[in-house]
């Protein structure tokens, strides 16, 4: 049996764990699991899973859990997520922490060698050069979890990476695909946070609606596949039944298709390199389904997703301050501190007003995200 800790517990890739658990539970215990402040929904999973300890992300909501009586340790902020992370007793840690706060406890976990079901992909944009190299250097593989890369990744089984001619992303378009630049002016962020396919965090969902969600991914797929950001395509795909492509040298094109279901990359990184029934209500059905559509991605439609690019190919520290810009700028548009359409100008300014700093190491890459979330707060 795997002892699991799950990070980012309380979140929606956190929650569909809990369902994988639930699902076979001969097959995994969890240990640990950490959340930030959303006490009502761990309170539940706490006395359901009976975790050994809990991380929080402040005293008060420590105090909370406390006065419910709760059995388990109870530990505080980042300092505790990198201390379960490298718990002896885990087997398994599940990284699904929104933003880049999960860096340092994915460092944690490769330098304690565990097993890594990787779905924070802001630690790889913020800091991927670190993380690789020290995954190269522990042996330790990172599982992807998103279900774009967890399609490359089982595309790849089998194959040499030599063959490989190029990657190809799927992304469904998110919630305003087909309006114009011109109707986004007005857009709430009740009309952004209506995903057409998949259940997701709010975060995630206003992500993929400006595609910086997939401009992400694509820094992502750079350094889990080590492949050139002239190598990786993106492509509109409505119905995100593909979820990702490879395509080899000799014109072969391997697709890994599923239903939108998040749960089913995540079982997979928990049991790999076997695999187990999936608890989901349905098989996909391609009879049903009847069509399958796919357009060009216009970075003149989403340009969020050509300053991903094109901060992936500067690299250092500039990817760092894309996403911190745009964690900031999506969390003040959820408060309705700023239009749909300021999130992508609150970025470009942050990465042209930056100096960029090569080869950083970790202490410079945290300073630059703080100063970065500082000053889009200011200007604003």
């Amino acid at each position: 049996m795997k002892k699991i800790a799950i990070l980012g517990a309380t979140g929606s890739v956190g929650l569909q764990t809990f369902d994988v658990v639930r699902a076979h539970p001969e097959l995994f215990q969890v240990y640990t699991m950490a959340f930030g402040r959303n006490v009502d929904v761990a309170i539940p999973l706490i006395k359901e899973f009976s975790p050994k300890r809990v991380v929080v992300q402040d005293l008060e909501t420590k105090q909370a859990l406390l006065q419910e009586g709760t059995s388990a340790e109870v530990v505080v902020g980042s300092t505790g997520m990198v201390e379960v992370s490298a718990d002896a007793e885990v087997d398994v840690v599940v990284n699904a922490v929104l933003g880049s706060v999960g860096l340092e406890a994915t460092l944690a976990a490769i330098r304690a060698e565990k097993q890594i079901a990787f779905a924070n992909k802001e630690t790889l944009v913020t800091a991927g050069h670190l993380v690789m190299e020290e995954a190269k250097h522990h042996d330790v593989s990172l599982l992807p979890v998103d279900s774009e890369h967890s399609a490359i990744f089982q595309a790849l089984n089998g194959e040499r990476k030599s063959d490989v001619h190029k990657l190809i992303l799927t992304g469904s378009g998110g919630s305003f695909r087909d309006l114009t630049r011109e109707q986004l002016t007005n857009v709430t962020v009740e009309d952004a946070l209506k995903h057409p396919n998949w259940s997701m965090g709010a975060k995630i969902t206003i992500d993929s609606a400006t595609m910086m969600n997939k401009g992400l991914e694509v820094i992502e797929a750079h350094w889990l596949f080590d492949t050139p950001y002239e190598d990786i395509d993106v492509i509109l795909h409505k119905e995100s039944v593909i979820h990702s492509m490879v395509e080899f040298k000799d014109n072969s094109v391997i697709a890994q298709l599923g239903t939108p279901d998040m749960r089913g990359p995540i079982q997979y990184a928990l049991t790999y390199p076997s695999r187990q029934r999936l608890p989901s209500p349905k098989s996909l059905d391609l009879i049903e389904m009847g069509k399958l559509h796919f357009q060009e991605m216009s970075f003149e439609r989403f340009p969020c997703l050509k300053m991903a690019y094109e901060a992936g190919k500067v690299g250092g520290t500039m990817t760092t301050v894309l996403n911190a810009a745009n964690e900031v700028a999506v969390a003040l548009f959820l408060q309705n501190k700023i239009s749909f359409l300021d999130i992508e100008r609150l970025i470009e300014k942050a990465l042209q007003r930056h100096q960029v700093i090569h080869h950083p190491d970790l202490e410079t890459i945290l300073a630059v995200d703080v100063e970065t979330r500082a000053q889009i707060r200011e200007n604003v």
